[in-house]
């Protein structure tokens, strides 16, 4: 099947919506708040409406990456990543406001060495920051799907090198070009879907992720199912958000009012969703507000028209 504009802005619109939404909720506790029903701003750092963090400012970089060099190259992004971090390149505000620690320590350790897998492989390091940007890499290698499962591992590992976060974006990046492929909710959601055959029987995933790819989130409900910064977490709470979601703006609000790193449960959601749904499934309230939302639809578009052949 095709895989339509529709699908493209829908995956990385859905992203910046997602963290568009999130933002009012990041950092707060489940419970400690009314549950949101539409995009409101403020948050930490009290952000006007439609005004995006550093999930949707990095994969932003990470598709100017993949455009200007016509394909994957990791010392490209991760200039571009430093420009973000120290002169605002692609953020929402003109500056960079929010970063996590994992990033923060890699970018500083592409800038003293210049090798640009500078990802920590430590335990305690698996975070999410490298789901929440990652599908501008699906986007670009969907016609090469084995290509897009690598990379996808690849593009982790400039900053997140954890095995749980290498493998949480190798298996998510199977689950958007699945569904830029067109293929249903039920297929997607069954267990350790990949649209390459026996990948995961080549180059298995680690066993928190395999428990996650075989539908954990079908079976737990909050507060087991949490929204929090471990990318085991937020990966099974935006699958959990997807599953019981019956459209875009339902499964959104799902995953964000998991509170914790809300932001980022909706931008991992978004991305799913986006490529599933299509971008006219998204409320043109919320998408007319995300702040240069027409240039990220270019973006799409842009990448749409020089994905990988």
């Amino acid at each position: 099947m095709i895989q339509t504009i529709d699908r493209y802005k829908g995956s990385l619109l859905g992203l910046a919506v997602g963290d568009c939404v999130g933002v009012a909720l990041e950092f707060k506790q489940p419970g400690t708040f009314q549950p949101v029903t539409d995009m409101l701003g403020g948050g930490p750092f009290r952000l006007e409406k439609g005004e995006y963090t550093d999930d949707t400012a990095m994969a932003l970089c990470l598709a100017d990456s993949l455009l200007a060099c016509s394909g994957f190259d990791a010392h490209d992004q991760m200039k571009r990543y430093v420009r973000w971090y120290r002169e605002g390149y692609r953020s929402a505000t003109g500056w960079c406001f929010d970063i996590g620690n994992t990033t923060a320590d890699a970018l500083k350790l592409f800038e003293e060495t210049g090798k640009p897998f500078c990802g920590s492989t430590d335990e305690w390091s698996a975070g999410n920051g490298s789901i929440m940007r990652l599908c501008p890499i699906s986007l670009f290698y969907v016609e090469d799907l084995e290509a897009g499962l690598e990379m996808a591992g690849e593009s982790s590992r400039t900053t997140h090198g954890e095995r749980r976060a290498v493998d949480a974006c190798r298996y998510m990046s199977g689950l958007i070009m699945g569904a830029l492929h067109g293929v249903t909710k039920e297929e997607l959601l069954q267990p350790l879907y990949c649209p390459v055959p026996n990948a995961w029987e080549k180059k298995p995933l680690h066993d928190e992720l395999t428990e996650v790819a075989k539908g954990s989130f079908k079976h737990k409900q909050p507060p087991e199912i949490k929204g929090t910064g471990y990318v085991v977490d937020s990966l099974e709470a935006a699958l959990w958000a997807f599953y019981h979601g019956k459209s875009f703006e339902e499964g959104l609000l799902l995953a964000v009012n998991l509170g914790n790193d809300a932001d980022t449960t909706g931008a991992v959601y978004g991305q799913i969703a986006g490529a599933y749904y299509g971008v006219n499934a998204i409320p043109e309230k919320w998408l007319s507000a995300v702040k240069y939302g027409d240039e990220i639809g270019d973006l799409a578009k842009q990448l749409y028209k020089k994905k990988s052949q």
